[in-house]
């Protein structure tokens, strides 16, 4: 037992009182059977008319116990499929229950599915409880009976005297009506009549003081993560600009406001010693490559070298091909490196890396693998930060260092996928934030129809038109399946039977488990617009950037997120042409389907639709592969307590300067283990 319960984290007895109920039930009055409604969770008594054992009829034969419960005011089936001939014989007709669990429609009448139960001897009157149940997270081999036998045990500990620490001084709680220790033991064993709207919305003020306390923590475990990078040592990287202001003038554009601000932080933060941790996000299409760009320039000028490393071959070959356009003018070096790179391509490309013959280097994972050795890497940049994991970037940024010195490399970290304000507050409070919140001038909004895939026709006579005009579409499939053979194999499909239907359009295929020479011969093509039409897999979400491409089309798209349909519908709008996104679905929609399909529909900020991905898919699955603190909040929630996000970040400042014996006892309460998912290392 002692190993099932380490599972959910509980070893000692602040563990137990930490570990906090996620819904209730009310079983403080009984209801009269007559009165169940199907999805009712509540607790009934009545007598056994009769108990049978019976077998399901469709597929595997399985045996169950019916028992056939009655009040006087009704009746009800209670179904057991997991029971033994003692548990039979003690339901025998006449005996008196008392039963809890969710009334459901039966074959008949309603039913309870393996409720919970006790037998009531006519001798003895059973009272009810007089508070809330709470129900716990749980694992396999543990029960709920036991969680709350352990909870109270020790709310029982506490009630002797035994001290539990508030690690909120007075000064930091002037909000809170409830002590720490009254918050828990209202949590736990809220009364009767307590509001259960009030405890399903978590606004209760015993919850909001938990709430808070958990979030302070969570804020103060990224500022000590951000602590501790401050005291490593990183290249100092002070130019005089040159190479900066060349690139400047030989863009065919001016930079943004935005641009230019975000930049200039950048170069700030390069110039301190200290390593830069520095996040920059921007919606598709705002420039945060030629704001990379000029953060490698100011690397290379002071006589060192930068990395800019991306989750796939296409984006990271987009990035090589746009640096070197920029950067051989101006007489740098850019190398390409990627897991495709073999042979004696491999050892020269690693060869004039460690010997700063190439300033720059752009590539895929291939850049942190073991046999690359950069001379002197000072700046590391990784673009879409949600694809990789923090111990990869780290790996990145910590092949740094000349001769043997212990340094890190200066991190910026891009994302084309918006960051909600409370994320960024929260999952993000060790890094520095750049926004870049303007698009360059002439790019227009793309418009976004959603229509069923009956109407196929009328989506292939608009290709047709698009084409017939010199515009350019992409056609991108998906599939249910993981499989990306049988999403490359779909891809192959879809544009062997568009050719047929489509004659005199020249239609590509693009797909992950293409060659990369293969991948870049057609991406090519489409850009010269030889290619018309594109068919492709996701695997063209990010990077692609052809301006005469002015229609896409996603078909399945209620298979995809939000932050995916976003980054497709990125890939158009680049030019001057006015651009159209059709999302073709497969019905019927489930109402999570409706809803991103009807924000992809009516708004085409980045920073609305990422707020929306929030709600619908929690933060978890939206950081990806930085995402396991996050899922392991106890009681707070990133979306419902935004509002309380201020005073978080207030209260957790005040704490680490002027109670700072009580910062790691917060963390290690509320985060423990969590906090092993660092950026900094």
């Amino acid at each position: 037992m002692v190993e099932r319960l380490s599972r959910l984290g509980l070893h000692q007895i602040q563990d137990v009182l930490f570990h906090l109920p996620y819904r209730y039930e009310d079983r403080t009055r009984l209801v009269p059977i007559g009165s169940l409604r199907h999805g009712n969770s509540c607790m009934i008594e009545g007598k056994v008319d009769h108990a049978e054992v019976s077998f399901t009829r469709k597929g595997k034969r399985r045996r169950m116990l019916l028992v056939h419960l009655t009040d006087g005011t009704g009746g009800v089936v209670l179904r057991f499929f997991h029971f033994n001939r003692q548990q039979q014989d003690n339901l025998a007709p006449g005996v008196r229950l008392r039963c809890f669990g969710e009334a459901r429609f039966g074959a008949s009448r309603l039913e309870m599915v393996h409720p919970e139960y006790t037998v009531v001897r006519d001798e003895q009157s059973v009272p009810l409880v007089d508070e809330l149940t709470p129900v716990y997270p749980s694992t396999d081999g543990v029960s709920q009976r036991l969680l709350r036998q352990l909870t109270q045990q020790c709310l029982s500990i506490l009630q002797t005297g035994e001290n539990l620490d508030d690690y909120f001084p007075e000064d930091c709680a002037e909000q809170n009506t409830y002590t720490l220790e009254q918050a828990l033991r209202y949590v736990h064993r809220p009364p009767v009549g307590a509001d259960l709207n009030q405890l399903y919305e978590v606004k209760h003020a015993a919850q909001v003081r938990l709430v808070t306390e958990e979030l302070v923590a969570q804020h103060l475990s990224l500022l000590e993560l951000r602590q501790q990078g401050r005291h490593q040592a990183a290249a100092s990287l002070q130019s005089e600009q040159q190479l900066i202001r060349q690139f400047i003038e030989r863009l065919p554009f001016a930079l943004t406001d935005a641009q230019k601000k975000v930049s200039q932080a950048i170069l700030n933060d390069l110039k301190s010693g200290v390593p830069m941790m520095r996040l920059v996000q921007g919606d598709v299409g705002s420039g945060k490559t030629v704001v990379a760009a000029m953060a490698c320039l100011c690397a290379v000028e002071c006589g060192t070298q930068a990395a800019l490393m991306a989750p796939t071959e296409i984006l990271a070959e987009q990035h090589y091909e746009n640096f070197k356009k920029w950067f051989e003018p101006l007489g740098i070096n850019v190398a390409w490196l990627s897991g495709q790179l073999k042979g004696k391509k491999r050892r020269e490309v690693l060869e004039k890396i460690s010997t700063s013959e190439c300033q720059v280097i752009v590539g895929t994972h291939a850049l942190f693998q073991p046999d690359v050795s950069y001379h002197n890497l000072s700046l590391s940049i990784t673009d879409e930060q949600h694809r990789f994991g923090v111990e990869q970037r780290m790996s990145l940024a910590e092949k740094a260092g000349v001769n043997g010195e212990s340094r890190l490399a200066h991190q910026l970290i891009m994302t084309a996928t918006p960051i909600p304000r409370s994320l960024a507050m929260t999952a993000y409070a060790d890094l520095d934030y750049s926004v870049i919140d303007e698009l360059p001038p002439g790019r227009k909004p793309v418009t976004t129809v959603v229509i069923p895939e009956e109407r196929r026709q009328q989506v292939l006579e608009r290709i047709s038109d698009a084409c017939r005009t010199g515009r350019q579409a992409y056609w991108v499939c998906t599939l249910v399946e993981e499989s990306e053979t049988l999403q490359c194999q779909a891809a192959e499909d879809t544009q062997q039977h568009l050719q047929q239907l489509l004659p005199d359009i020249r239609v590509g295929l693009v797909h992950g488990r293409m060659k990369a020479d293969e991948k870049d011969r057609i991406m090519q093509a489409f850009k010269r617009g030889e290619i018309q039409l594109l068919v492709a897999t996701t695997v063209i979400e990010v990077g692609v950037d052809v301006a005469n491409a002015s229609l896409m089309i996603i078909e399945n798209a209620e298979r995809l997120g939000l932050s995916q349909l976003h980054q497709l519908r990125g890939r158009v709008g680049r030019g001057e042409e006015a651009s159209h996104c059709v999302l073709m679905f497969k019905g019927p929609l489930g109402d999570i389907a409706k809803q991103r399909l009807a924000v992809m529909r009516e708004t085409s900020c980045g920073f609305e639709v990422a707020r929306k991905d929030l709600q619908l898919r929690g933060p978890g699955e939206v950081l990806g592969t930085r995402q396991t603190g996050l899922l392991q909040l106890k009681i707070a929630d990133v979306v419902r307590d935004e509002y309380l996000l201020d005073d978080v970040k207030r209260l957790a400042a005040r704490i680490q300067q002027n109670y700072p014996e009580n910062v790691q006892p917060l963390i290690d309460r509320w985060i423990g283990d969590a906090q092993r998912f660092r950026h900094i290392g």
